[in-house]
């Protein structure tokens, strides 16, 4: 067995074991915060010194009294398997535990009435650009915060997608139907030819998801929309309105990032060529309402100028 080093504490030591395998900070922090819980749960006991059937009472302590849902729980079991698999090496720990199977619902779709209502709530330009996108191209929050200006090829119609979920890059659709928006917002705002193309207060950070999320919420109010609705919404809508205007399944689980659900293929590979000529859900809702964004450019500016 493998101990850790002892010249570092024991979250440090996993910090290090889990930047090492390149995971990435999202889960870094989520598993620490994971294993706190457990460490608080076990003491005075050191996770070292633990029976499979002391992490089968944790987790049903998580399921029973905490009331965790599955999805969470299961967070926590990746958490312990890397501890001891990975760490300690002791699969024997763990190998055994069932895991919660995940509830299977059904994801919250916004009509295209309701993607228009919250557009037109949504008076300032670079949080409007950035609902639009979001819609538009089928982005996580994430994704869409952390986009830099050389990532958008207006030529080829696409958006590159760096560093995803599960450390992959994609392509995916950047409409033409977005790009007097995106030029407005661009000229707006003085931006240049690279760097974060939302940034926060400074040009060196990007704009926090907490604040777009904030502001999707403010307009979901606004428009009377009583679904309950987040910025995961947008992108299960582009992909359901995609689905309802024909687009093929296999370019949606591409320009989405998924993995295949038939083989066990990474992701569904399709060209960039043929990504390029899907058309986007916004490129539809434009040509049903005109009034989606404003008729001229210089509108908008003198707009979000005053």
């Amino acid at each position: 067995m493998r101990e850790p080093a002892a010249k570092f504490g024991f979250y440090e030591t996993i910090r290090r074991e889990m930047r090492l395998r390149n995971y990435s900070n999202k889960t870094i922090k989520s598993y620490l915060s994971c294993l706190r819980n457990f460490v608080a749960y076990l003491k005075p006991k050191h996770p070292r010194d633990v029976s499979e059937s002391l992490i089968k009472d944790y987790l049903l302590h998580l399921i029973e009294e905490k009331r965790f849902t599955a999805g969470t729980v299961n967070q926590a079991f990746n958490a312990l398997r890397f501890l001891y698999v990975d760490l300690y090496e002791k699969p024997f720990v763990i190998g055994k535990l069932p895991r919660p199977q995940r509830e299977k619902k059904l994801p919250d779709v916004l009509n295209e009435e309701e993607v228009i209502r919250i557009f037109r709530e949504v008076h300032n330009l670079k949080h409007r650009t950035m609902l639009m996108i979001a819609y538009a191209s089928g982005l996580r929050v994430s994704e869409l915060v952390r986009l830099r200006i050389e990532d958008i090829d207006g030529k080829r119609g696409l958006i590159h997608i760096r560093d995803a979920k599960g450390k992959k890059d994609r392509f995916t659709l950047f409409p033409e139907s977005l790009r007097e928006q995106l030029l407005a917002y661009w000229k707006a705002y003085k931006l240049g030819t690279s760097g974060w193309l939302f940034p926060g207060d400074t040009a060196s950070r990007h704009l926090a998801a907490r604040s777009i999320q904030a502001v999707l919420k403010r307009a979901i109010i606004a428009g009377g929309i009583t679904k309950p609705v987040s910025m995961h919404s947008l992108r299960h809508s582009f992909a359901t309105h995609l689905l309802e205007h024909g687009t093929d399944l296999r370019y949606i689980q591409a320009l989405l990032g998924h993995q295949s659900v038939r083989t066990k293929e990474v992701y569904t590979h399709v060209s960039t060529k043929s990504i390029g000529q899907v058309r986007s859900p916004l490129d539809f809702l434009m040509w049903k309402d005109e009034h989606v964004l404003p008729p001229h450019t210089e509108k908008v500016l003198k707009t979000e100028n005053k």
